[in-house]
């Protein structure tokens, strides 16, 4: 069961691709905003986002956004979503935020993650302010009409809460072992 609106975010230490331990509180530290997305390399979904997922970053960087992704994704039944692999993605794709290994799933477990991409945004005391999918169409980016995360981080921002709190993920299920 994913956390509910209002909940805090669950802590966490977890393996960046460039080696160093990120934990959510050094993430967390000065932010207005914290954007956690649980993802992957594989799956066709994270695939369709991801450009999308990177300029939303670089948007909202200035505005003391921060993003992380998470991959709980179990390497041994999917060799495209282990650790050299991430590496290898978050440097063809310029990755602006933490790309982190979640290798037991604990952290997956504890957010009540199930697919990917998954998106849990915090506003800057922790709480989760919305929960879901990136906006309302993975396939096309010329014909979405709801940017929930960018409506939801605009809300945030400004001192309020978004206009949409919740709307069901979209994606590949993440590969439990």
């Amino acid at each position: 069961m994913a956390l509910k609106i209002g909940a805090d975010a669950p802590a966490f230490e977890l393996k960046n691709v460039d080696g160093n331990t990120v934990s959510l509180e050094s993430l967390k530290d000065g932010a207005s905003a914290l954007a956690i997305v649980f993802s992957c390399n594989h799956c066709p979904y994270v695939l369709a986002w991801e450009d999308r997922l990177i300029q939303i970053a670089r948007d909202y960087a200035g505005k003391g956004v921060r993003f992380a992704l998470i991959n709980a994704n179990d390497p041994v039944k999917y060799p495209a979503d282990s650790f050299p692999e991430m590496q290898s993605r978050a440097r063809t794709k310029s990755y602006p935020f933490p790309y982190l290994f979640d290798e037991t799933q604990e952290v997956a477990r504890a957010y009540g993650a199930e697919r990917t991409p998954e998106v849990f945004l915090f506003d800057a005391s922790g709480r989760l302010v919305y929960h879901g999918a990136p906006d309302d169409n993975y396939d096309d980016p010329s014909a979405v009409k709801k940017h929930y995360l960018r409506e939801a981080l605009d809300a945030v921002l400004a001192g309020g809460t978004p206009p949409v709190a919740e709307t069901p993920p979209v994606g590949c299920t993440i590969k439990w072992k």
